[in-house]
């Protein structure tokens, strides 16, 4: 009789317990305000999915949490990135949204990125990048012809090593031998469009899922003033994308396989963009938390038309699904880093 007693008290002191602990946990949000940073200008892809992202998550976190985001530009978003592994509170209630290429350069060993991709906490991404390159029309870039013209060099704007913008030219030179002349060191995708329009570049190369919300009105436009897609990494079903090519078909077609396979270590980074993620160590409740209010904001329907409405491509990837895609391009093949690196980075230390 004693032994069951003792065995009963300890139960219901242990249930007690967890329970507690289980009510500690849901009640760490509530009250408190989740500050998320951008590591890119107001105005581009980067904010504007992550203010969309943010609108509805709140509701899914336990205590109802409010959101901020403050955007943190500088280095191609490298500044955010190394804030969120350095400096930011590791307790859920920051996180950061910055360019998944730093994966990449971690990979080739780039003394300037602090990141260690796995020790973040990796909470979702809302979608799966479509690496592609416009051009103004008044420029004439149409044509693989244009693009490869030895004697025609093409200003395209970018950030710095570690973006699209910048990457991406960098990699079709090598390639497949476009005269691309990349201008660096705009702050985002929203001063390289104004660059464009005051005609100091002839286009650039970001994320297709991007361009067609946050230069809508330029793809949208008539004559010169038009954006023309003319390089993308796949199609989808886009009539602004019909007349686009694909960039992997002209890699393999004119440089071969072993250029492909230099690009596929490249592009391996697209499967998650904008990913959400926090610091190391925060508690396992908490991000457990954290990515459970990301996917249900993944499929929430207010969400979801909102997105439609301005045509945002919504392909969300899982935090344990970035885990493993970190593994894959940290765990790069010793080739692949040969050939990327002298591409991608000016100097390697």
């Amino acid at each position: 009789m004693f032994k069951k007693t003792a065995l009963t008290v300890a139960l219901v002191a242990a249930f007690a317990l967890t329970a507690g602990n289980v009510a500690a946990a849901d009640d760490f949000f509530k009250g408190k305000t989740i500050r998320v940073i951008v590591g890119y200008a107001p105005g581009g892809g980067y904010d504007t999915y992550t203010r969309q992202v943010v609108r509805h998550m709140g509701r899914y976190i336990p205590g109802n949490p409010g959101f901020i985001v403050q955007n943190m530009t500088g280095a191609g978003s490298l500044i955010a990135g190394n804030y969120i592994q350095k400096r930011a509170k590791r307790d859920g209630t920051v996180l950061g949204v910055w360019n998944s290429g730093f994966v990449t350069f971690e990979a080739l060993g780039d003394s300037k990125v602090q990141t260690r991709a796995k020790e973040l906490t990796w909470i979702g991404a809302p979608v799966k990048g479509i690496p592609a390159c416009v051009f103004m029309a008044w420029s004439g870039v149409r044509t693989l012809k244009d693009i490869t013209d030895p004697n025609k060099s093409i200003k395209v704007g970018g950030t710095r090593a570690g973006a699209t913008g910048v990457d991406l030219p960098k990699l079709l030179n090598k390639t497949i031998g476009t005269n691309f002349n990349v201008i660096s060191g705009y702050s985002g995708t929203a001063t390289s469009r104004i660059a464009m329009q005051s005609k100091e570049v002839a286009g650039a190369c970001w994320g297709w899922e991007s361009i067609r919300v946050t230069a809508r009105a330029m793809l949208d436009a008539k004559g010169d003033d038009k954006l023309l897609a003319v390089l993308t990494h796949r199609k989808i079903p886009d009539p602004e994308l019909n007349d686009a090519l694909i960039i992997p078909d002209l890699i393999e077609k004119r440089g071969g396989k072993q250029a492909l396979a230099t690009y596929r270590g490249w592009v391996n980074q697209y499967e998650f963009q904008r990913p959400f993620a926090g610091p190391p160590g925060i508690p396992a409740d908490r991000v457990q938390m954290l990515r459970d209010a990301f996917q249900k904001t993944m499929k929430d329907p207010k969400f979801l038309k909102e997105a439609k409405d301005v045509k945002l491509i919504i392909e969300p990837v899982t935090g344990k699904e970035i885990e493993g895609y970190v593994a894959q391009i940290l765990g790069m093949p010793k080739e692949a880093k040969d050939a990327l690196s002298p591409i991608l980075l000016r100097k390697r230390k």
